[in-house]
């Protein structure tokens, strides 16, 4: 995790502003309880805490952890934001436990069937993954942490997907992320 702490001590990937597909789906739902997994600075959980929800926040970054909870704290938000390792099981998701659980621009294939069990039924599941991005412009990132086509539309095949695109060229995130993207909003049935 040094290298995502000095990244986080440097600025890089500190937007503030959440993720525009996220202030959609979270939108549309009552609030109630939220994981955020991967949450970096926080950006969507801090949405999530000003909308009303009880929030969970997980990152693998010490730093990424104390700008999230400097920002709560500057916004007089409460977020329950923990530093846990997620590829060692440094955090274990609650089974029937979430109204909505997030995941934005982390891709750790083994978590899904955790995700899937964590949300209650009714409950939602917001993500944004990086794909694979045959671009020149695009810099090489490791395939293990890249969907294939339509591989996180098959996560979620038996649920009632709301929304689900592939960017045909990078997103428009602001928040850093330049490549292309595999975008889902489903609901457990």
């Amino acid at each position: 995790m040094k290298d995502w702490d000095e990244r986080y001590s440097c600025g890089e990937h500190c937007s503030s502003q959440p993720c525009d597909l996220f202030v959609k789906a979270a939108g549309n739902l009552r609030a109630g309880r939220a994981l955020d997994l991967a949450c970096g600075a926080g950006r969507n959980a801090l949405y999530l805490a000003e909308h009303g929800w009880h929030v969970t926040a997980v990152d693998g970054s010490r730093v990424a952890i104390e700008i999230l909870r400097d920002r709560a704290r500057e916004r007089g938000l409460i977020v329950d934001a923990r530093v846990a390792d997620l590829e060692l099981g440094g955090f274990k998701i609650e089974q029937d436990a979430y109204d909505l659980v997030c995941v934005f621009y982390y891709l750790q294939r083994d978590i899904f069937a955790a995700i899937r069990e964590g949300i209650k039924e009714g409950g939602t599941c917001a993500a944004a993954i990086h794909m694979v991005d045959e671009s020149p412009d695009v810099k090489p990132m490791n395939p293990n942490f890249l969907l294939q086509h339509g591989e996180l539309r098959e996560v979620f095949l038996d649920w009632e997907i709301l929304h689900y695109h592939e960017t045909a060229a990078c997103d428009k995130d602001p928040g850093e992320h330049r490549r292309r993207t595999a975008e889902i909003v489903a609901r457990k049935r």
